[in-house]
């Protein structure tokens, strides 16, 4: 009697590594692609041009204020509203 219980698993079980494989590719990339961020590669994130910090540096950009103003309102800002990540390390 000559069954497939008794003949073995056959060829087709090389194809397992390659489908966990591909499976564990699959998740990393889906991972990297639609996952959190944290500051990796040249990705920026993405700061929203009608907060107040955005627009009281615009103003100070286009010499609307000084930059004593401009310091003295983004301190203010900064207490109430904090930066955003994309704005750290910025101030000299």
């Amino acid at each position: 009697m000559n069954t497939l219980a008794y003949a073995g698993p056959g060829p087709w079980v090389l194809l397992f590594p390659f489908v966990w494989a591909a499976v564990i590719v699959a998740v990393v990339t889906v991972l990297r692609r639609f996952g959190p961020r944290r500051h990796r590669g040249p990705w920026t994130p993405r700061v929203d041009e009608r907060s107040p910090i955005a627009l009281l540096g615009h103003r100070f950009a286009a010499g609307e204020i000084d930059e004593d103003e401009y310091w003295r309102r983004l301190t203010v800002l900064e207490e109430q509203f904090g930066r955003t990540s994309g704005e750290k390390g910025r101030r000299s």
